[in-house]
């Protein structure tokens, strides 16, 4: 695989960077030409609703066609002076780059780093969550019918313990999106080889409320910051800190709020919340509710598993008095 993956990369990195750029472009138009194709894989791979599967096709379809445009630009040759003027140049080297994508976003995580790195003439081996592997595969298919060489863009579906050590072994450059235990161990294996990294990992974010916010507004963040894709995303507003003058108010609104979104699979726009993505993040969710309840928390909104409504649904939950415990 990484031998043929040079090969093809070879070949790559000596295309016209307008040559890649009318590849790129095309994979833009069919990505929007047959979107519908699209969500329904998100959604089957993922859970999420309609709307949040939306926001993927969006995204790929802006990330395509800003680097397209703008890649004869970024690229263009530039005179580099050696470590001896006359003596000595200087070469730029095109890379092969290894891209560990998680299913959370199984689009936009999965073409996001990949549609610059193969724009910049780089050959990509890719391992997407195996969960949702159909999307990336998807978006593999359009980008091949577009143009794209063989073996220049190629994946891998398997448990990390088994491909992950060939991966890093032989990339000469790492994208990794997921846990920050497991960017630890990238950059670690990356730091011995002396190859670049770079890492998205898990945050905890909070959201700050001050008294003399519109508090209509702020509700309005707090639930589109709070649940879209079921919470499972990075940025996902998981905490939030209200100052005294609006408390009452604020927690009142975004309790009504949350309890009014609509819970349930379907394959429209009818639902602003969709299920979980496996049993795994189900339990962790019902473990942390519990274990809150048990050390005090109260339920205001939620709280509970559906699975009236399908295996892995799990209410929009506000909890209050939760302490640092």
């Amino acid at each position: 695989m990484f031998s043929r993956a040079r090969t093809a990369q070879t070949s790559w990195s000596k295309t016209p960077a307008r040559d890649r750029k009318q590849i790129i472009l095309r994979f833009h138009d069919l990505l929007l030409e047959r979107h519908d194709e699209g969500l329904d894989l998100i959604q089957a791979d993922n859970g999420k609703t309609r709307r949040d599967a939306v926001m993927e096709i969006i995204d790929i379809a802006n990330t395509a066609r800003y680097y397209a445009r703008s890649v004869e630009r970024r690229l263009r040759p530039k005179r580099r002076r050696g470590a001896i003027p006359m003596l000595t140049h200087t070469t730029e080297h095109h890379h092969l780059v290894t891209v560990i994508s998680p299913w959370n976003y199984p689009l936009a995580l999965a073409a996001g780093d990949t549609i610059p790195a193969l724009l910049a003439g780089n050959a990509v081996v890719q391992k997407p969550d195996t969960q949702t592997a159909l999307t990336a595969l998807w978006a593999l298919d359009l980008l091949r019918e577009a143009g794209l060489p063989e073996d220049v863009w190629q994946l891998v579906v398997g448990d990390v313990d088994t491909v992950g050590d060939p991966l890093l072994d032989n990339g000469d450059y790492v994208m990794f999106t997921g846990s920050t235990a497991g960017g630890r161990r990238i950059a670690m294996r990356a730091g011995q080889r002396l190859v670049g990294a770079s890492l998205e990992l898990g945050g905890k974010n909070p959201m700050i409320v001050l008294p003399d916010a519109d508090v209509d507004r702020a509700v309005a963040g707090a639930v589109s910051g709070c649940f879209p894709s079921s919470g499972q995303l990075c940025v996902s507003i998981e905490r939030i800190y209200l100052a005294d003058e609006i408390f009452d108010l604020f927690v009142s609104e975004f309790t009504e709020r949350t309890r009014a979104l609509r819970l349930g699979p379907a394959y429209d726009y009818s639902m602003d919340v969709g299920s979980l993505t496996n049993s795994a993040q189900l339990d962790s969710v019902s473990a942390h509710v519990t274990d809150a309840v048990g050390k005090g928390a109260t339920i205001l909104a939620g709280g509970r598993a559906r699975p009236d409504l399908g295996p892995l649904f799990f209410e929009p939950t506000i909890l209050t008095d939760v302490t640092p415990r």
